[in-house]
């Protein structure tokens, strides 16, 4: 459903049955990347609204530049539209970044944070400078992307594991080409990640007063465990945990999701 929500149209879609959770996916997220949120396990247990960002999959394009600000109000101004007053919100990767924003700017209506595999800029570092990869030939791109999101995926490791890392380019390759030749997809795409190396909330977040769940992969070298345990230090109310996987570790850890359901209900 696309709806009308400050500047644009949003497209945002509500399944399942539960306690309310706002999801908020990932760079260069579109609600048609499959498997996506509505595949996995939470809609068994929760009434789960996720989004096209702006600039992104069916959600308008405005013209930009776009700021971290714009994508927290954008997530607030959503929750109006569809007449929820407040619930739990999670964060995945960006996501987790404008998690942080639309919290930090309404923290009474966000129940219960959950921040995945994310950063807060600044103090406790940024994530991996993901516009950089977009200077590279698009093989190199894609690879030095499933490098990046599981550290173990090293030369030694894709030599030895031929087809789990032509498997791995495949997926990536698949997510990126979602939407292709859409007008203004790649335009819109580059402004989320303009906004994205501008991403700073450390000073915030000694503020959040919600219950907050910090977790991440251990090899995830786009956003690093060190970046996870600098989140987990500056938010009073925070616990952090940490899973067997990269950037991805939310489908490689299959532990993750229940883990994650565990603390939503509290």
């Amino acid at each position: 459903m696309r709806q009308r929500v400050r500047d644009i149209e949003i497209y945002h879609e509500i399944h399942g049955q539960g306690p309310r959770v706002l999801f908020i996916g990932g760079s260069g997220g579109d609600l048609r990347h499959k498997p996506g949120v509505f595949e996995g396990p939470l809609v068994r247990d929760f009434e789960v609204l996720a989004y096209d960002q702006r600039g992104l999959g069916r959600t308008d394009l405005p013209d930009g530049p776009y700021s971290m600000a714009d994508y927290g109000e954008d997530a607030a101004a959503l929750l109006d539209v569809v007449g929820w007053d407040r619930c739990c919100v999670m964060g995945v990767s960006f996501g987790g970044m404008v998690a942080q924003e639309l919290a930090a700017r309404y923290p009474e209506r966000v129940e219960r944070l959950v921040l995945a595999c994310t950063s807060s800029g600044d103090e406790g570092k940024p994530s991996y400078p993901l516009h950089e990869l977009q200077e590279l030939p698009a093989e190199a791109r894609a690879l030095r992307s499933m490098e990046l999101s599981d550290l173990r995926r090293d030369a030694a490791w894709r030599e030895a594991n031929p087809a789990e890392t032509a498997g791995a380019l495949r997926f990536m390759k698949a997510r990126a080409d979602a939407g292709a030749g859409e007008p203004g997809r790649e335009r819109g795409f580059q402004l989320q990640l303009q906004a994205r190396a501008s991403h700073d909330t450390w000073d915030r977040l000694a503020g959040l007063p919600m219950p907050v769940y910090i977790c991440g992969g251990r090899y995830d070298g786009i956003a690093p465990p060190a970046n996870q345990h600098a989140m987990a230090e500056q938010i009073p109310n925070a616990k952090l945990e940490l899973f067997d996987g990269g950037h991805l570790f939310l489908m490689q850890d299959h532990s993750a999701l229940p883990k994650i359901a565990e603390f939503l209900v509290g």
